[in-house]
Parts: structure tokens; C-alpha cells; sequence
């Protein structure tokens, strides 16, 4: 992993500081061959003394300065759209140019060395503000630049899963249809009196049919990932029997939501499998979907024995993984993973 402060790479933070000490030093040489005759014995090019608590000094102001507005507009404001950040420079630019300029002077008097005077004093205000509107320029091209790489990564990273998936449903085509037909034997074999039996064949012939769906589109409506969980945990029901208690809370309205497929099932899953199936006395699972600021939020809770180490939970299996990786890359969203009350895990996420 790359070492960063402020999400910025450490050789991006030296590159700049770089750059500084050398504008700085060939400032320092303009300077000393435009005094021509005027140096005194005393006055040497490489006096890193006068280097610095002149050019150096004013450079390294000008530094601090940067790395105050690049905090402000990069990071306090990133949320804000370009036209909006790029008017902050109004306030920027005055307080880059005062801030270097100010400060300088005023160390200069006090160790009594040089600085521009009178009419001179143009310079060190017209050379920073040029070197804070190029700058900044740059950051913002840079920021664009990678905003875009990334865009580029993800859109490459879902026509890979995408791709994937369109393998995963033409290997599946056959399997299912012959499965269909397989149950539809089966069913019509089975005696009459045996309900029950001819029920959970039936529910498990609806899983295969709704996971090939799930491989060939998308998006689906809330209301049948519902159904298909569901159906998944009735058929979990019948091994459990009264060990296993569910309750699924989700407003009318926000049945017709398009969401991808199978995000709900693997997580479901995950807290029958090794939250509630270790407990003798069972548990109880909660399904919440909300509407949040514009966001469908959705809960999953079950009362199993829980998880210590919550980043151990995705070494569990590939479908909390698959659909933590999922989230990231087609809602940069994420799974949070909490305790329950009184007992067991609490698994969050927002689309």
C-alpha cells in the first residue's frame, strides 16, 4: 500500500517540494548575477544562509501557504461542483500572495537581511500570484486526471464482471432448464398426498429459475429479491422448524425499486449459516428496507452468536466478499458490519 497524508501519495507531496526548492535556488541565481558589481565579498552564489533566509525563506512561505488553500478547496470543499471551487481562488490567491509576501518582510527586517522595496515590490507580488495560478491549474488538471483514471478503472473492472456474468449465464442455460424439467418429473411422481414435499420442490424449482434471471439481467425490482429470499428461507424453515423466525419489513412504495440481483440472498445467507445454524435454541432474522435522503437503506439482523472480528466475517465464504466488492464498484457503497442487541450481527448498507 502506498504511504499518502490526505489521500496524496508521499512522492506526489516531495515532487512539489521539489519543485519549490528549485524555483527557489534559480530565483536566488537570477537575483545574485542581476546584482552584478553590487556584491560585496561576502555575497557568494552558493551560500546556502543567504539562500535560504532569502529565496528559501519567501519559497518556503509561499509553501505553507499552497498547502493551506490545496487544504481548503481539495479536501474541505471537495464536495463542491469545479465552478464553485475554482471562485474560492478569488480568496485564495490574496491570502497566497499576503500570507508569503507579509510574513517575509517581516522576517527579513527582524535578521536584518534584503528584500524588494518601494516600486520594486511589484515583483513579489505578480511572480507568486503567476506561480499560484499555474500551480493551481496543475492540481486541478491533476485531480481531473485521476478522477478520470479511476472512472476508467471501474468501467474496465464491471465489463470484466460483466463479461463474467455473461459466461457464468451461458454455462447456466442448460443446467436449470434441465433442472425444470427434472422437478416437473419429480413433482408429478410424487404422491398427492405428500403436499409439503410437492411445495418445497416447487419453491427450490423458483430458485433455480430466478438465479438464471439474476445471470442474465442487471436489475430487478425489490419486491422479487424479496420473494426470492423468501422463498430461500422458507425452504431453510422446514430444516430448522421452529428454530428459525423471520420478520421482513419494507414499505409498499419501495417495492418497484430497481436494485442489482441476488444482494440481498448471500447476506441472508451468511446469518442463517453462522449466525443462528451453531445455536441449539435458534434465532430470529430481521429484513429492513428504508428510504433515506433519496437512498434505500437496508438492515439485515439476526440474532446468532456473532462475530468478534468484523473483517473476518468476508474470509467466511465468497458471497459477502462478492457482494462487498459489488457495492464498492457499481454504488461506491459498502458493507457495515455492527453487534446486534442483544446478541448476534447487524449488516447495513445504502443504494
Amino acid at each position: 500500500m502506498r504511504k499518502s497524508i490526505f489521500s496524496i501519495r508521499i512522492s506526489e507531496v516531495l515532487a512539489v517540494i521539489g519543485v519549490y526548492l528549485a524555483l527557489s535556488f534559480f530565483y536566488h541565481v537570477t537575483l545574485y548575477y542581476n546584482r552584478g558589481g553590487q556584491n560585496d565579498p561576502a555575497d557568494t552564489l552558493w551560500s546556502l544562509q543567504d539562500w535560504y533566509f532569502t529565496q528559501g525563506l519567501q519559497y518556503t512561505l509561499m509553501f505553507v501557504a499552497t498547502a493551506i488553500v490545496w487544504f481548503f478547496i481539495f479536501r474541505i470543499c471537495r464536495a463542491w461542483t469545479l465552478k464553485y471551487r475554482l471562485l474560492l481562488h478569488f480568496l485564495g490567491l490574496p491570502f497566497f500572495i499576503l500570507f508569503a509576501k507579509t510574513i517575509f518582510y517581516k522576517a527579513c527586517e527582524v535578521l536584518g537581511y534584503w528584500h524588494l522595496d518601494g516600486n520594486s515590490e511589484i515583483w513579489d507580488i505578480y511572480i507568486p500570484a503567476l506561480f499560484y495560478l499555474i500551480q493551481f491549474s496543475i492540481f486541478h488538471a491533476y485531480e481531473h486526471y485521476i478522477i478520470n483514471q479511476r472512472r476508467l478503472q471501474y468501467e474496465i473492472e464491471l465489463k470484466n464482471a460483466a463479461l463474467k456474468s455473461e459466461l457464468s449465464a451461458i454455462k447456466a442455460q442448460l443446467n436449470p432448464h434441465f433442472l425444470y424439467n427434472v422437478f416437473n418429473t419429480i413433482n408429478a411422481s410424487v404422491p398427492k398426498e405428500m403436499e409439503e414435499t410437492r411445495e418445497m420442490i416447487a419453491e427450490l424449482a423458483d430458485l433455480f429459475r430466478y438465479q438464471l434471471k439474476a445471470s442474465r439481467e442487471d436489475l430487478v425490482t425489490l419486491k422479487e429479491e424479496l420473494e426470492f429470499v423468501t422463498t430461500y428461507l422458507k425452504l431453510e424453515q422446514k430444516r430448522f422448524e421452529d428454530r428459525l423466525s423471520i420478520n421482513i419489513s419494507v414499505p409498499d412504495n419501495l417495492l418497484s425499486r430497481k436494485i442489482p440481483p441476488m444482494i440481498l440472498q448471500p447476506l441472508v445467507e451468511n446469518s442463517v449459516k453462522h449466525g443462528i445454524s451453531p445455536l441449539v435454541k435458534g434465532g430470529h432474522i430481521d429484513i429492513i428496507v428504508q428510504e433515506k435522503d433519496d437512498k434505500l437503506v437496508f438492515e439485515i439482523n439476526d440474532t446468532g452468536i456473532g462475530v468478534e472480528d468484523k473483517e473476518a466475517i468476508f474470509n467466511l465464504g465468497v458471497g459477502l466478499s462478492n457482494t462487498q466488492k459489488r457495492l464498492q464498484k457499481m454504488y461506491q457503497s459498502t458493507l457495515q458490519v455492527t453487534d446486534n442487541f442483544p446478541s448476534g450481527l447487524k449488516v447495513q448498507f445504502e443504494l
